[in-house]
């Protein structure tokens, strides 16, 4: 892909001076490995987000679970200095559909080629099947976050222009380059997920006090069932063995296959962050009389904690409950992380402890045959599932009105 050459519209300070963005230039690239690790996780561990390191994007496509050939053709961004140092990234993917985003526009793309349209291909910025809010546009030490993010999405949406695509989509960026994609016209879309928020508890007996008396009665009980006769383990680093992936991968696909067909993730996916990210994983096991039975996986941020595939080859009451949601607040007490992300959707979650918490995405949109009406269908649907969250966590809370941690 040509260089992008972008218009002078900021400086920032770089190299101890200011420096006006039209002497840098944007670059497309069809994999993550086309821009290199180092260059990479110069811009992106900063942030501490386990899903935007070089080694999680990378295992997404070097294992052929985001491949052209699965409707993910990788288009990330990188910004240079005039000396061509990297100072900027961005994942971004040319999709031939929207399967896999967890932010939902099939009914916009059906409107669309119903008149007419081609609403695929389409541009996305986004991790590849992680509904996680994290940063999207990533940016080197030493230069300014908010201009790296205009010169960034300058060049998404120079690109989306240059490509004749239809449309560009930002899903799950942190709150704040939400509220920048917005200022700069994409079209802000908010959503609701259920999260887990440490109020400084010290202990689970602490977590449970801060529950009504029926809920803390109600999840000893489920926690008991789930366990009884099982042995459940949290492997994390050199714990995790590859025996331990080929179970899990059992278990992934065949819950998969029976919940949403076939399942994205490949078994070289799970060897390759087993291999690179081990200290980043929580893999919960359950075995049965010495075997495998079930497991949920989990990814460790530098504050919080990811819920992400689970699956099972036993029909047992609660185990859901007890591997992703139990097992996760324990071991996010234990390592004092501030949350646990427990993935899109699950009201379920709420009695749990998982309250309703906004999500983020912002989406440009071409044409204006389109773009107009989802436009005004979004200023219906933003106070609607604002009323939602708030109705439910007054309506389902387990927490005890005495202090409990706020949704935000």
């Amino acid at each position: 892909t040509p260089l992008i050459r972008l218009a002078a519209r900021a400086t920032f300070s770089h190299k101890g001076r200011r420096v006006k963005v039209s002497g840098f230039t944007l670059q497309a690239h069809d994999s993550i490995a086309a821009i290199g690790r180092d260059a990479w996780d110069a811009c992106a561990a900063p942030s501490g987000d386990p899903f935007v390191s070089f080694d999680f994007l990378d295992a997404c496509e070097a294992s052929g679970s985001a491949v052209p050939s699965e409707g993910w053709a990788a288009r990330h961004l990188s910004l240079h200095d005039e000396d061509g140092a990297v100072i900027g990234v961005m994942p971004l993917y040319l999709k031939g559909h929207s399967q896999g985003e967890y932010v939902f526009d099939h009914s916009w793309a059906d409107a669309y080629q119903r008149a007419g349209g081609r609403y695929y291909p389409k541009l996305l910025g986004a991790v590849p099947f992680t509904p996680a809010t994290g940063p999207r546009f990533l940016n080197a030490p030493g230069t300014d976050a908010a201009t790296v993010r205009e010169a960034l999405l300058q060049g998404a949406l120079t690109l989306t222009e240059r490509l004749g695509v239809s449309s560009l989509h930002v899903n799950f960026p942190l709150e704040g380059e939400w509220r920048a994609m917005a200022e700069a016209g994409l079209l802000p879309r908010r959503d609701i997920q259920f999260i887990w928020r440490n109020d400084g508890y010290q202990s689970v007996d602490d977590f449970l006090a801060a529950l009504s008396s029926n809920r803390r009665k109600t999840i000893r009980r489920e926690r008991r069932e789930a366990q009884a006769g099982l042995d459940i383990r949290v492997l994390t680093g050199a714990q995790i063995m590859q025996a331990h992936w080929d179970a899990f991968f059992a278990f992934y696909m065949d819950t998969g296959d029976r919940k949403w067909g076939r399942p994205y993730l490949t078994r070289d996916f799970f060897a390759r962050v087993g291999a690179s990210m081990a200290d980043r994983i929580a893999l919960v096991m359950a075995f049965e009389n010495g075997t495998p039975v079930a497991g949920a996986l989990n990814f460790i941020g530098r504050e919080a904690l990811y819920g992400r595939q689970w699956g099972t080859l036993v029909d047992r009451p609660f185990l859901h409950f007890e591997l992703c949601y139990y097992q996760a607040i324990d071991f996010a007490i234990a390592r004092g992380l501030s949350r646990v992300e427990a993935g899109a959707q699950g009201e379920h979650k709420i009695a749990r402890g998982y309250l309703p918490s906004p999500v983020y995405s912002a989406h440009f949109i071409a044409d204006p045959a389109l773009r107009d009406p989802v436009a005004r269908y979004l200023e219906q649907e933003r106070p609607a599932v604002e009323a939602q969250m708030q109705a439910m966590t007054a309506e389902l809370s387990p927490y005890r009105r005495d202090g409990h941690p706020v949704a935000s």
